[in-house]
């Protein structure tokens, strides 16, 4: 079969924690597509390898409620994409379902981006309404020196599947990039914040550009230069149509999630900046006391969330290597090391650089 074989804890699960199940306040926020779960099932079977025998087909074929799209737990999704490795010994199944996934894979959401006028518009679009596909990541675009950074990053805790599930993700938002492209521009070089694999010269022939590793960031980049030229699939029509549709789903979606959900997320999005509740509140147009006791009632409150989100992306900064335990203390918000160093305690019962210390001891590890 050209399987490879693999060590589960010492190849792609490198990167997180032991399985440990969602916690439950991030739980009922999760939303995934059924479709996508189709798109590992049936990777799983081309590749030889049967599926699951707890895995029931009929959750599969079965239409959701009142036509809706149906969707699956985080329990079920890390189940079944540990069961995938396991079976099919193949480490680099992320950036094959990514290669699966097209820009007609995303139903309206990548309609209305295949009918962008510009890549500009198409990014804005895609970072708007990003969690229409799913909440396990968000989305948003940066210019840096003269090139735009569409980002991508975990919102919620994803332990031994981050590598594949981040690799998947950029993969198919590239595939739309280049579909709308329509060969006028190429993507630069794809990102990601985790050390190389072992199948790294795969990723490179799959994405088709250069492919970075150890970064401070995950997504990929492009010149700023194509953001306003336009494009040849742009149908003006068919954009506002899909766009509106998208609004209305979204409006749909914020009033079932949570506002721990809806707090976690503009924190995210403002990562370097995070604001105070008094701001956040006003971000929602309600008072801060309104916002406290809605948290509140959800058994959460804005400095539990906010640390949260300090402790994922500590996390994250530091097995990254590439900014110093300074730079990550300063861009968490923490203008006394000492703090963060305590914060840090309190997480990970060790320190930032030992933390550092023991990731790079076990990366470096020959597999």
């Amino acid at each position: 079969m050209g399987r490879l074989p693999i060590d589960i804890h010492e190849s792609f699960f490198d990167n997180g924690p032991p399985f440990d199940p969602i916690c439950p306040m991030h739980a009922q926020d999760f939303r995934l597509p059924v479709q996508y779960i189709r798109q590992i099932a049936d990777q799983v079977t081309r590749m030889g390898a049967e599926l699951p025998a707890w895995f029931d087909q009929r959750v599969l074929t079965e239409p959701g409620p009142d036509g809706q799209e149906q969707t699956v737990s985080f329990d079920d999704l890390q189940r079944l994409i540990l069961d995938a490795f396991e079976r099919t010994q193949e480490p680099a199944l992320g950036l094959l379902l990514g290669e699966r996934l097209l820009a007609n894979s995303h139903g309206m959401l990548g309609y209305a981006a295949m009918s962008s006028a510009t890549i500009r518009q198409a990014v804005e679009l895609l970072g708007s309404y990003f969690q229409l596909r799913t909440t396990l990541v968000s989305a948003r675009h940066d210019i840096v020196d003269g090139e735009v950074r569409f980002v991508c990053v975990d919102t919620i805790p994803l332990g031994d599947i981050r590598r594949p599930v981040l690799e998947a993700v950029v993969l198919t938002v590239k595939n739309v990039v280049d579909y709308i492209a329509s060969g006028a521009f190429k993507v630069s070089s794809a990102s990601f914040a985790f050390p190389e694999p072992g199948y790294a010269d795969l990723a490179r022939d799959i994405f088709g550009c250069e492919v970075r590793y150890g970064q401070s960031w995950t997504g990929f980049s492009m010149p700023a230069s194509v953001l306003d030229e336009p494009l040849a699939t742009a149908d003006p029509n068919a954009f506002a149509q899909a766009t509106l549709i998208c609004q209305r789903e979204l409006d749909k979606l914020m009033q079932q999630q949570s506002w721990g959900a809806r707090v976690r997320r503009v924190i995210l999005e403002k990562r370097g900046g995070f604001p105070s509740l008094n701001v956040m509140a006003r971000l929602f147009n309600l008072t801060s006391h309104t916002l406290h006791r809605r948290l509140t009632e959800e058994g959460t409150s804005y400095r539990d969330i906010l640390d949260d989100v300090r402790h994922m992306l500590a996390i994250e900064h530091l097995k990254t290597d590439h900014l110093s335990i300074q730079e990550i203390a300063f861009n968490l918000g923490y203008t006394e090391m000492a703090n963060f160093r305590r914060a840090f305690k309190r997480w990970e019962s060790v320190s930032p650089s030992e933390y550092r210390a023991a990731h790079q001891s076990l990366t470096a590890t020959p597999r």
